[in-house]
């Protein structure tokens, strides 16, 4: 964070990632980290003296020599300098390390589109995780022929949820973009030239907007704004990127002829949206809000199709004597002529003699008019408007124009397959108990509540989205907290009560959401009482008997703790499974993942290709939550190579090898799993189960505190007070954790496992053999590393419990031990180099925070202040958000 190039200045501010990474990180990237620093060195500066770059300085110099043991040096040392600070100075140095983590987090963003644009450039060969290289693989497993329904039948379906984990401001999220833009033009300048000059002053004046805005929201936003929010990486991303990997598939599956033929790559992506939809616990999401939000999304994608409908038609400029149209073709001119003559004169006259010019002209005038309500003109469905393209790319085809007919045109059908009119399906969510408590005063007849009326009016709102954007805009019913088959017959009856006939009714499925321990255990056999109910019976009539089944991560976490939650889920799993084929039922089990580790985050293609067999068969579908979406979706090239990725997880996930060891590794290990469940949840509610816990975890963590930000919509908790941990979200619950760098919800559980199988030959056989166990093993590793012991003590020393503190503290150690004989490790991810020296190179800058953090909460906690405007918790608020940046996983 230095104010000058001067040499021996530069050094110090960067001497941190200099001697953890010599020789070791790329200098590229290096060298924008040095970059960045530098300018936000000098921003400090001339924002608050020279006085406050040294405070800084002084700091992370302490923080540095502290994590690296150098002699002379502890923590305490840093703590007392945090102490010192006034309540002004403590809040700008929060401010400036968080600034530091966005600054340091884009330029590992902008390093790895470097790496992942420098591979496609060389044209090296297919990366092992890439839709190619599955293909190749599954050829020499199962064929040709079969490969290729394989990939027709492929559907990845990532669901963008509005879960409060993503910790930024929108203001600040778009400052960050602003300067990794100007980061990326300066890979093509030259130095000491006047453009690059030129940059810098840009990126001083960018790195400047972001010091001084404010890190925190005033407000929370509401579900219309979270809305408009997952729109820009919609409008920014995906609606582009996704024909683009299409594109990438079709040219490698034809090679070099490709575009010259018809395009073999199917559009395997399907969009679902949980924002503004899920009201479980949410008094935000009314009926109102959901059809508003459907609104948004449908103006987005109409807009997008139109422009690019309106693009390629100014282009195709093919003379009718070159490139004569097809009956087909001359047909629909026709039929566009017949209802919509003022547009087809005006077209007709412009283009006079480019038949495929002028009718895609006015399909682009269709669009237009579909999006503005226009029924004369407007299309009723997308399948109206794939028909008209179709016969454009035909009559293309058919005069000879084949680059024409597969190019462009192609991309827009493929956005249209993907996207429909309504761009996202909105799945609706509610909990079991709301739609119990609405069916009780429904039969009843009397006066309905307002909870009631609401709850019908959903119903309403479906019905009416599905007659305005298709039946695919809003299909979807989840019920949370599944625990019987009455559960989901609640939903149609509940639908036949809102709409007065079951023939009024919208057309529904109802998705079981399986999240507790016992709900898990006793899924299949809800799911045989739910195949039996009439309306479900009719739903697999009408779709081919197919039928999707939600698991939840986070809560059966909460529930029985990460260790027994992952075998619980698995073997859900299987049992399912085997059920839908016992059933003749085509089942996409729908995974509700989270972005941290204790909430079934970690990477997402690798937990693919470790389920189940059967599970999968080429179907896979999972939340994408909070911080994740911009992480995954936020950049063109990273979002491209996520969706390749899992699409060939997917795809490999149900290859023969695949399955057979999987399976063979689950036999082979079933005593293993048997010992580690027992012994994990025994531990598990050792801790959770004493008296007195939730109030105390609610002490030792900033629990109460991470409440008070306006991260998201919706409520921490679904209403009971700390005393119970029932009714506590699992967010919170992981985020609570996390900031006190303890990472309980990720690890806890496993060390008294692996303790109680005892035999680390058969613990290491068992990392090598065993998908699931070595993802777990992995993930653990990954959180514990991101753990700090020293810090951990600090927030465990908030609380008056000593007996629950030592019982995390032994249980941490305990996991470290056996984790690492388990790898065969002499420290923590010492094989994955890179990951280490990133955990390494970040954790002194977010000890800093923490321990800004600390004194706020002490301050807290002795004030028994509950003023969410005090310095305290600003201070408070203000190192979350810059530890949240740090460690970049939240809830």
């Amino acid at each position: 964070m230095s104010t000058s190039p001067d040499p021996a200045t530069h050094a110090r501010s960067t001497d941190l990632s200099r001697r953890s990474t010599r020789d070791e990180v790329d200098e590229d990237l290096r060298r924008d980290v040095r970059l960045l620093g530098a300018l936000l060195g000098r921003v400090l500066t001339e924002a608050g003296g020279a006085g406050l770059l040294d405070d800084v300085e002084k700091l992370r110099a302490l923080t540095i020599a502290a994590y690296e043991s150098e002699a002379g040096v502890s923590i305490e040392d840093a703590e007392r300098l945090v102490d010192a600070f006034t309540p002004e100075r403590a809040e700008q140095v929060a401010r400036a390390f968080t600034c530091y983590f966005h600054l340091s987090n884009l330029a590992e963003e902008h390093h790895r589109v470097r790496v992942l644009r420098a591979r496609d450039a060389a044209g090296t060969t297919a990366a092992k995780d890439s839709l190619p290289a599955a293909i190749e693989k599954l050829v020499a497993e199962v064929g040709t022929e079969e490969t290729a329904e394989r990939l027709q039948a492929l559907r990845f379906h990532p669901v963008l949820t509005a879960h409060p984990t993503e910790a930024r401001r929108r203001a600040v999220a778009s400052g960050i973009r602003r300067i990794s833009e100007l980061l990326e033009g300066r890979d093509q300048l030259v130095p000491e030239s006047l453009p690059a000059a030129e940059n810098d002053r840009r990126l001083l004046e960018e790195i400047d907007v972001l010091w001084r805005t404010s890190p925190l929201r005033t407000t929370r936003p509401t579900p219309l704004d979270e809305v408009r929010t997952a729109m820009s990486i919609f409008d920014q991303t995906l609606f582009e990127v996704v024909p683009k990997v299409y594109r990438m598939l079709d040219d490698w599956l034809l090679g070099n002829i490709a575009g010259a033929r018809p395009a073999e790559a199917p559009a395997f992506l399907r969009l679902g949206s949980w924002i503004a939809a899920d009201r479980d616990g949410n008094p935000f999401v009314t009926a109102a809000v959901t059809k508003q939000a459907a609104a948004i999304l449908s103006e987005h994608i109409l807009l997008g199709l139109e422009h690019v409908a309106t693009r390629i038609g100014r282009t195709l400029t093919l003379d009718e004597a070159d490139t004569p149209a097809s009956r087909a073709l001359k047909g629909l001119w026709e039929t566009q002529r017949s209802f919509a003559g003022e547009v087809t004169a005006l077209v007709g006259t412009r283009a006079p003699n480019e038949p495929h010019r002028r009718v895609l002209l006015v399909v682009a005038e269709r669009i237009a008019a579909t999006r503005r309500r226009d029924a004369d003109l407007g299309y009723a469905n997308p399948e109206e408007l794939l028909e008209d393209l179709r016969v454009i790319q035909e009559s293309l085809q058919g005069a000879g124009a084949v680059r024409s007919a597969n190019g462009e045109l192609q991309a827009l059908i493929w956005q249209v397959e993907t996207f429909g009119f309504h761009l996202a399906e909105l799945e609706v969510r509610q909990h079991s108990k709301v739609h119990r408590e609405a069916l009780a005063e429904v039969r009843a007849g009397g006066e309905l509540s307002e909870m009631t009326v609401e709850v019908l009016d959903v119903y309403r709102t479906i019905a009416f989205l599905q007659r305005r954007y298709g039946q695919k805009s809003s299909r979807r019913y989840i019920v949370s907290f599944t625990q019987s088959s009455a559960d989901l017959a609640t939903v149609y009856e509940l639908a036949e009560a809102a709409m007065g006939t079951p023939e009024a009714a919208p057309v529904l499925d109802a998705v079981p959401l399986f999240e507790t321990f016992d709900d898990l255990a006793a899924s299949t056999s809800i799911l045989a009482e739910m195949v039996e109910l009439p309306a479900v019976k009719a739903r697999l009539a009408a779709t081919g008997r197919k039928l999707e089944v939600m698991l939840g991560y986070s809560d059966s976490s909460k529930d029985v703790g990460p260790v027994s939650a992952t075998l619980a889920l698995y073997s859900a799993q299987q049992r399912i499974s085997q059920w839908a084929v016992d059933n003749d039922i085509e089942l996409t089990l729908f995974h509700g993942r989270g972005g941290a580790l204790g909430r079934g985050g970690g990477p997402a293609n690798e937990a693919v290709l470790a389920q189940p067999p059967g599970s999968v068969e080429g179907r896979f579908k999972l939340t994408e939550q909070g911080e994740v979406i911009f992480a995954q979706y936020g950049d063109k090239t990273i979002a491209a190579r996520h969706i390749e990725q899992m699409a060939a997880a997917t795809l490999l996930a149900s290859s023969p090898s695949n399955e057979e060891a999987n399976q063979a590794a689950t036999d082979d290990f079933e005593a293993v799993a048997t010992t580690m469940d027992a012994r994990s949840r025994d531990r598990f509610y050792e801790l959770i189960k004493s008296e007195g816990f939730a109030p105390w975890f609610a002490q030792v963590t900033p629990l109460e505190e991470v409440g008070l930000l306006a991260l998201g919509s919706r409520p921490a908790r679904r209403g009971l007070s700390i005393e119970s941990l029932e009714d506590l979200r699992a967010i919170p619950w992981v985020f609570a954790w996390t900031q006190a760098r303890i990472n309980l919800t990720g690890w806890f559980g496993l060390g008294s496992a692996l303790a109680a199988v005892g035999d680390v030959g058969v613990l290491r056989d068992a990392y090598a053999r065993w998908p699931l166990f070595t993802a777990m093993i992995d993930n653990v590793e990954m959180s514990l590393a991101k753990t700090d012991l020293r810090l951990a003590k600090r927030y465990l020393a908030l609380g008056d419990r000593n007996d629950l503190a030592e019982l995390v503290l032994e249980e941490m150690a305990l996991t470290r031990e056996w984790v690492q004989q388990t790898t065969g490790h002499s420290e923590l991810l010492e094989g994955r180099p890179v990951l280490r020296r990133a955990v390494r190179l970040r954790s002194p800058y977010v000890d800093a925070l923490s321990l800004l953090q600390l004194r706020a909460l002490r301050d807290i906690r002795a004030s028994g202040s509950a003023d969410p405007l005090d310095e305290p918790h600003r201070l408070l608020l203000l190192a979350v958000n810059g530890v949240a940046a740090g460690l970049q996983n939240t809830g």
